[in-house]
């Protein structure tokens, strides 16, 4: 099952925090570890993956519209309990392959976003299907690919600029009136707001209050980056209503769209270098 080509690009995924060159290049990627379903031997695939929003993502076994279904897919219908890394997190999942008008409706969406999934369907008579990775939680800390809290912080933040630029990528190369843009600025926009809410949540209740506890001369700049969360948050909501009701794909305005994208990247983009240039210094100094 191992492959020269996919070793490659883990290793490069596990030495650069989930981004890769080539022909993932840009791509929304995952490693998924899956238990072989007769050997027992672990094995790890690097897969396209679609945020589906509630705290799950969406994989699909296309395996290029080949006649069979991929090795991992077989693997997690023995197993279902997989490992899913993503460049910063590490966490256990429970694998759900979905059926009837939920798996068509799932692959309907990833079509939208992307026409490819289609033309891997009509290259074969199976059914392609799609699984969904709902994370188990566990107690305790996340497990991440960092060695402190401030690698962590810029890791988490290097990968809310990586959505962004895939969201100015697609208007870059979208051309006026397409159907896909929007869907892909619902992906991104999902996948980008899910992330930093959470990540946002985390610091408001857990990282701000202690830094504030610890150094007590952080507090302006800790009221500010609380302040701006607020802010954030209202023009994603703000995002999200502009892209659900001026869809350019369905002959909406796409400047629109394109101003409310702009504020968000001006706003988030300014934020995360403020809170860089406040945290870092003091996240790199040890504690006892």
């Amino acid at each position: 099952m191992p492959n020269d080509f996919n070793q490659q690009v883990i290793e490069e995924f596990r030495s650069n925090a989930g981004q890769v060159g080539g022909y993932f290049e840009g791509a929304r990627l995952l490693l998924l570890t899956t238990t072989g379903a007769r050997s027992g031997t672990r094995y790890t695939t690097p897969l396209g993956y679609l945020p589906d929003g509630d705290g799950r993502v969406l994989v699909i076994g296309s395996a290029g519209g080949s006649p069979k279904h991929p090795d991992w897919f077989h693997n997690l219908l023995a197993h279902p309990r997989v490992t899913v890394e993503t460049g910063v997190f590490i966490y256990e999942a429970r694998a759900v392959v979905l059926e009837g008008e939920e798996r068509d409706q799932a692959f309907a969406r990833a079509v939208e976003g992307d026409p490819g999934w289609a033309e891997y369907q009509a290259k074969t008579d199976r059914v392609i299907p799609v699984v969904a990775l709902h994370e188990i939680p566990s107690d305790g800390p996340p497990n991440v690919t960092a060695s402190s809290m401030a690698e962590y912080l810029k890791l988490v933040h290097d990968a809310f600029r990586r959505e962004l630029a895939l969201i100015r990528k697609e208007f870059a190369e979208a051309s006026p009136g397409t159907t896909t843009l929007g869907a892909q600025l619902r992906v991104n926009c999902l996948a980008l707001c899910q992330g930093l809410h959470n990540h946002h949540t985390g610091e408001d209740i857990a990282m701000f209050p202690l830094l504030a506890d610890r150094h007590p001369e952080l507090a302006p700049a800790i009221d500010r980056l609380g302040r701006e969360h607020e802010q954030i948050a209202a023009l994603m909501e703000e995002l999200k209503t502009v892209i659900d009701t001026a869809d350019p794909g369905n002959g909406g305005d796409a400047t629109l769209v394109r101003k409310e994208v702009e504020r968000l990247t001006d706003a988030l983009e300014a934020h995360l270098a403020y809170e860089e240039e406040q945290l870092i210094p003091v996240l790199d100094v040890p504690h006892p």
